[in-house]
């Protein structure tokens, strides 16, 4: 019988690049490639790269050398590989290099350096795909690409205006994903509110029932299955209003991960941001109101061009009063190709980082102060992890990897994808305790 060929796979940068790597891995098992776990056992290694930020440059092209040294056969795909010249000019002994969301390209670049001849009984794959996460949680990516040209942004140029994938189709893999033992969906985009805009909202067809490509129907579907469902890079349009009461209703997790970026309109307005406008303080109120157990994760950046102190201590207002639960914050960093770095008044680096600092110390506080109210609650987790020291668990509060968790001391009979009922004990600036 002849050598299964097999095909060493590297996956950095974000959730949506997760789901790329994951898509290629699919196709590579369904054409009866092996998956290796090392470099030396590989006949060759894709490299799945992020070039959003300069460090997420270095750590790419860092990937890339150490799957040379080991290896010798490369294909790179990814945000980095949308700047070719750049994996060239590093590496020019890679084999090929593709863009993002590109995994016919990357099967092609195997075809050509690694071909397989076909067999049945290794081309086998089970219905949900090949997954990277955990078997209890997925994500699901439901479009690709932007509309938007935030000036700070280059995800554009990388990976094309939005195109939003056909409603059944993210249904099915929904469904396939539940019927394998996925506890957890996470759902994910460039821009999840704008779901079906570049489709007008065309309708689609599951389990034979029409159904709307848009993110309130789509949403309220994927409740039906039976998973935790949790919304990643909701933009605060109005119409998000609309999934606050699915929320309420116990149909999705109560939990929006809303990119707000800033709070000086001045700032907003040079970032180019949708929603600009919006009262977002209004706007949480109004969902708190519908949905008291909400929680609300946020991202924003700190130091960008023009940036006053008196625009950076709006910012800290706002943070004060929204009383965000889960908050990021970033530096501005000048990415190639990005608008803004042709804006006046660049920050300097260390007024960059004490502004950060002075932010996630605030957040900090706040953060401490809504885990307190939590202690003495009774309250649903999901199980990550079980040690013989305990189990680590989250909440309908924490997504994976990016929020805090929940330890739970006595881990006698758990297992990891399990629900369990537990009671909070206990609390600190990130994570709760029971």
């Amino acid at each position: 019988m002849a050598t299964i060929p097999k095909v060493g796979f590297v996956s950095l940068g974000c959730p949506k690049a997760l789901v790329d790597s994951e898509h290629i891995l699919t196709q590579l098992r369904a054409e009866g490639y092996a998956i290796s776990p090392s470099y030396k056992d590989a006949d060759l290694v894709v490299v799945n790269t992020c070039g959003f930020i300069d460090a997420a440059v270095e750590e790419s092209l860092d990937a890339i050398g150490e799957a040379l040294a080991e290896n010798g056969k490369v294909i790179v795909t990814g945000c980095l590989g949308a700047k070719g010249d750049v994996v060239k000019a590093a590496h020019p002994q890679v084999l090929a290099v593709t863009g993002p969301h590109a995994a016919a390209e990357v099967m092609a670049a195997v075809h050509e350096h690694l071909p397989q001849p076909h067999d049945p009984y290794t081309s086998l794959i089970p219905p949900q795909g090949i997954k990277l996460t955990p078997r209890h949680y997925a994500y699901v990516k439901i479009s690709e690409g932007c509309n938007h040209r935030c000036t700070f942004c280059i995800i554009p140029s990388l990976r094309g205006d939005l195109v939003s994938r056909p409603v059944g189709e993210v249904m099915q893999e929904a469904e396939n994903l539940v019927k394998a033992g996925v506890q957890e969906l996470l759902v994910i985009s460039q821009d999840t509110s704008a779901y079906g805009v570049d489709v007008k909202y065309r309708t689609g067809f599951w389990q034979g029932r029409p159904l709307k490509a848009r993110m309130t129907e789509l949403a309220a579907a994927m409740g039906e299955l039976g998973a935790w469902v949790r919304l990643h890079y909701v933009y605060p349009y109005p119409h998000v209003d609309e999934v606050i009461p699915l929320m309420a209703a116990g149909k999705i997790l109560p939990y929006l991960d809303v990119p707000f970026q800033h709070a000086s309109p001045a700032i907003l307005k040079a970032m180019k941001r949708p929603a600009a406008a919006e009262n977002n303080l209004a706007r949480v109120k109004g969902w708190r109101e519908i949905c008291p157990e909400l929680t609300i994760r946020s991202t924003f950046v700190v130091g960008f061009p023009g940036e006053t102190e008196d625009d950076f201590q709006r910012l800290l207002a706002f943070l004060e009063e929204a009383r965000l639960d889960r908050v990021g914050c970033f530096t501005y960093s000048a990415v190639e190709g990005a608008k803004a770095n042709e804006l006046p008044g660049h920050v300097p680096e260390e007024l960059k980082e004490e502004r950060k600092e002075r932010l996630m110390e605030l957040q900090a506080h706040i953060s401490a102060d809504r885990l307190a109210a939590k202690v003495g609650q009774t309250m649903t987790v999901l199980v990550d992890e079980v040690t013989p020291e305990g189990a680590i668990a989250r909440s309908a509060a924490d997504a994976p990897e990016i929020d805090g968790v929940v330890h739970i001391q006595d881990a006698a009979g758990l297992k990891v994808g399990q629900f369990v009922k537990v009671e909070i004990s206990g609390s600190d600036e990130h994570d709760l305790f029971a």
